[in-house]
């Protein structure tokens, strides 16, 4: 492990410890980190799809300031009126369709999985989950029975009974969604797997095939909403609405929440007689987290940054084309770069860090490097990006 604080090496626990990037970093501006030493890195990954307004967008930081002379936590959710999260939720459903007018705020993506799983159980008093293999909707006990690579999972079995998993974009197997079935769960795009598109309408048949069982049907966009498809959520791209909608990660601007979102019918199953048996969360709907969330969602609504997605897009697609690059894969900003094996993409991701890119790969998806940079990069900042990589791949490329 490289020479930093003590307590990053012995104190602070490692999920990573083998292969964290491990850069300290003293500052954040738009889409670049700045190190100790001063040196500037082009976020390419946005924290994993979180900074999609780049870091300390202008606006948000005015929000969070004048939120702070305030207040900042008061009472356990929903007992309290707190403006800030009401505006929240009123500004989504006036984002959203009908169906989807009633959020629930939670404080990450998989609280957000767990709570819909929960709504879904309540309402439709049937327990089978289907998701898809590939997929990948979080870290918990729970959630991690919906994973789809088996190798992650298996050392923390038992896990929650009643789950099947079947193929993403495979229409034979959807059989297996039937009248026991509770609820499908699913990202509208694959994005642990290396962003993987779904084909031949297949959300359109998956939310036919739930139509018929009575099953309600879940999208995880907590990494694929707020404009990385080139709309403000991926669901408006395909054209298919869910039952229950899930946010998290560039919600907050920065800050951590969740939510699951769904009609008010639906999240009335909420109300089982007790006040804490349906949901309950300590800090959800924090009212510094949501100011800043309606910030994020004013910054996106009113600006351009979502309409030229596409065309940035294609720009990183036009320039990067490399002899090592075999395919890109995904849509507007959640992009995978693949180089067709682990080896090259591994190096590459450690060899590009240096060069002032900070990328990534898969985690079920090892590969491919991913591109997911904050919504606000401008194509002289991807051109200088794009230059970086391809100099890095003609340096792997001739070792």
């Amino acid at each position: 492990m490289k020479d930093l604080f003590p307590a990053f090496k012995y104190n602070l626990a490692q999920t990573t410890k083998f292969n964290a990037i491990q850069l300290e970093i003293e500052k954040a501006e738009g889409i670049y980190l700045y190190d100790k030493n001063g040196k500037k890195y082009t976020d390419l990954i946005s924290g994993v799809a979180v900074n999609n307004l780049g870091h300390r967008h202008p606006k948000v930081i005015e929000v969070i300031q004048k939120q702070l002379d305030k207040y900042i936590y008061l009472m356990v959710y929903g007992e309290f009126v707190q403006k800030e999260t009401v505006h929240l939720a009123e500004k989504l459903a006036a984002l959203l369709p009908e169906t989807l007018s009633t959020s629930y705020f939670v404080n990450s993506g998989s609280e957000a999985i767990e709570g819909a799983l929960k709504l879904v159980k309540l309402h439709t008093k049937k327990h089978q989950v289907i998701s898809f293999k590939g997929s990948y909707h979080g870290s918990t006990q729970a959630t991690l029975s919906l994973l789809g690579e088996e190798k992650f999972k298996n050392p923390f079995r038992p896990l929650a009974p009643l789950q099947k998993q079947i193929e993403f974009n495979n229409p034979e197997q959807l059989g297996e969604i039937n009248h026991q079935t509770a609820c499908v769960i699913m990202e509208p795009i694959q994005t642990a797997s290396g962003m993987i598109m779904p084909e031949n309408k297949f959300l359109d048949k998956v939310r036919q095939r739930c139509d018929e069982t009575g099953a309600l049907l879940i999208f995880d966009e907590i990494q694929t909403a707020l404009g990385r498809t080139g709309k403000l959520f991926a669901f408006e791209t395909f054209g298919v609405i869910p039952d229950i909608l899930c946010l998290a990660k560039s919600l907050g601007g920065g800050l951590p929440i969740g939510a699951f979102i769904s009609s008010r019918e639906i999240m009335n199953s909420l109300d089982n007689g007790h006040p804490l048996l349906g949901h309950a969360s300590t800090f959800g709907g924090h009212p510094l987290v949501c100011a800043t969330a309606l910030a994020t969602l004013d910054v996106l609504y009113t600006e351009n940054y979502i309409k030229e997605i596409e065309a940035k897009s294609q720009l990183f697609r036009q320039l990067l084309v490399h002899p090592l690059i075999n395919d890109i894969c995904g849509t507007g900003f959640l992009l995978s770069v693949d180089l067709g094996n682990t080896g090259i993409t591994k190096k590459f991701v450690e060899l590009v860090i240096p060069n002032g890119i900070i990328t990534y790969w898969f985690l079920f998806n090892d590969h491919s490097f991913s591109i997911l940079p904050p919504l606000t990069i401008t194509n002289e900042e991807i051109e200088e990006s794009c230059a970086i990589i391809l100099k890095t791949l003609d340096k792997l490329n001739s070792e």
